[in-house]
């Protein structure tokens, strides 16, 4: 018998629920949302997603590496630029956030704000 392979996978600019534990020190724990970087082609080939993820906690309103995002019900979130991750998306059983797809504009200032940090576009 063989497993049938779900037709989705996450793709760039989704946000997903998924399991961020273990972690250990300042990581984010448990399950929370991500903000997806890495492409759906990508994410299906590996089997990994690439991406930031989000909270609602208030401390990180006066992070600077914090982006917030506002979420259709008017409900305010944080990016975690600073805290990049790699999951196998498929074992910690990422969905489909309510949130959904679409969200370029935060994707660009969490990946401008990555770069500032990690000087990625540097030669």
């Amino acid at each position: 018998m063989t497993a049938t392979l779900s037709l989705w996978a996450p793709e760039r600019g989704d946000i997903v629920w998924i399991d961020h534990n273990p972690s250990v020190g300042r990581e984010i724990p448990d399950r929370h949302p991500m903000l997806v970087m890495s492409t759906q082609t990508f994410n299906r080939k590996t089997g990994i997603v690439i991406g930031f993820p989000m909270t609602h906690s208030e401390m990180n309103a006066d992070n600077p590496f914090a982006i917030p995002i506002i979420g259709p019900n008017q409900e305010k979130a944080y990016i975690l630029a600073f805290q990049p991750k790699s999951f196998d998306w498929r074992q910690r059983d990422a969905r489909l956030h309510p949130w959904g797809g679409g969200h370029d504009k935060a994707l660009k200032r969490a990946r401008q704000t990555l770069d500032t940090i990690c000087s990625i576009s540097a030669p």
